[in-house]
């Protein structure tokens, strides 16, 4: 398991120096597959983009901070577990200390636009200004995020450029098959994310996978996620599996049977779990067990046909 340093990828191949065969991918230390474990929002960022709270409130002092989050890390801590938290920028403003306090368990502080706009909406000039002011939040407070999930999970024509451009190492949006495209791609997959079981907004994406809106709630979160890590393991490939940190309460149980089974694919040899940004390094230095390109997937949440 990565939690701290650069991730161990010289001990994958055959000892010759060839690539060991028999599986899609070879991680490190030889397991089976990676994983990477995520938390997106913070706060009350995506409450405010999305009309859910009015611009007069006052700020800070939001339950996803003062009563969520201790909860995921108290968990990951348990587990012993690393994870990839991507925030909103405005945290940087409103939560100094919880994001520096992600960053001194050992988690990585990735960037989650700045206040949740819907990524695929922006014209090129939006996304620049977006993530420059995300990016110098975020530095102001001693943090450097080394890559970027859209919020949506689409990317604009020339985010990728844009990512590079801004020495950002990878980005995390919707599709399959981590790979290389201008950057470091570690897509997630829509069944692999527990809001998409749950939440009512969700419900045209359900049927559109599916053919039934119906929200599985917790159960669901936890009997899809748990089959995202057994397909990594099929094919040999990676998966991210996102939760929200200000769902903890109502899926509590289920993420801590989640986090369980990734400590037991640790302890068995089985999984390499690694936060994004020690993810994206490893299969940077190792292009050719990558040579499949990512593949995006186009299909919003919110209007899925």
């Amino acid at each position: 398991m990565a939690v701290e340093g650069e991730p161990d990828c010289t001990r994958a191949d055959d000892g010759g120096g060839g690539l060991i065969t028999g599986q899609r991918h070879t991680w490190p230390d030889e397991r089976r597959a990676g994983v990477s474990i995520t938390f997106d929002n913070l706060g009350e960022a995506a409450e405010l983009e999305l009309g859910l709270r009015s611009d007069d409130q006052p700020l800070g002092g939001h339950y996803s901070v003062t009563n969520a989050l201790p909860i995921v890390l108290a968990e990951l801590a348990g587990a012993g577990l690393p994870a990839t938290f991507f925030v909103e920028g405005l945290n940087a403003e409103l939560y100094p200390e919880a994001l520096r306090g992600i960053a001194d368990a050992g988690h990585e502080v990735a960037y989650h636009a700045w206040r949740h706009e819907d990524w695929s909406l922006l014209e090129p000039g939006e996304e620049e200004a977006n993530l420059a002011r995300g990016l110098e939040a975020m530095r102001a407070i001693d943090l450097t995020p080394a890559g970027f999930r859209p919020p949506g999970g689409l990317l604009g024509e020339s985010t990728l450029e844009l990512l590079r451009d801004r020495d950002l190492s990878y980005c995390s949006p919707v599709g399959t098959g981590a790979g290389i495209d201008t950057v470091v791609v570690l897509p997630f997959a829509w069944p692999a994310v527990d809001a998409y079981h749950v939440l009512p907004p969700f419900a045209p994406l359900r049927q559109h996978f599916t053919g039934s809106q119906e929200a599985g709630g917790p159960d669901a979160v936890r009997d899809s996620l748990l089959a995202a890590i057994d397909e990594a393991l099929a094919l040999g490939g990676h998966t991210a599996l996102v939760f929200h940190t200000w769902m903890v309460e109502l899926e509590h149980d289920a993420m801590r049977d989640v986090l369980s089974r990734v400590s037991a694919g640790v302890a068995a040899g089985e999984l390499w779990v690694a936060r994004c940004d020690e993810a994206a390094r490893c299969i940077a230095s190792r292009p050719a067990y990558f040579a499949d390109p990512p593949q995006m997937d186009r299909t919003s949440w919110m209007d899925p046909a």
